[in-house]
């Protein structure tokens, strides 16, 4: 059976697909809950404020050096 992005299992074709989504929505079948990630929820927020927060305090001049680099680097291997 294959497993999903967080190592749930799931059917592998569609029909099996379909018959636990309706297994799960007439309540035949509990959804598994999602497993924890391990990090720590404190860290996770902090870090999803860090970059927003550093967005806000450098310079429209770094700003843009910063989106050039990155595109050079995505267009660099085409």
């Amino acid at each position: 059976m294959p497993k999903g992005p967080k190592g749930e299992k799931r059917p592998a074709d569609v029909i099996g697909a379909a018959i636990m989504v309706a297994k799960i929505a007439t309540g035949e079948i509990e959804e598994a809950p999602p497993k924890d990630d391990g990090k720590d929820p404190a860290a996770k927020a902090l870090g999803a404020k860090g970059g927003k927060r550093r967005a806000e305090t450098m310079s429209p001049e770094r700003r843009t050096e910063i989106a050039k680099k990155a595109a050079e680097g995505r267009w660099k291997n085409r």
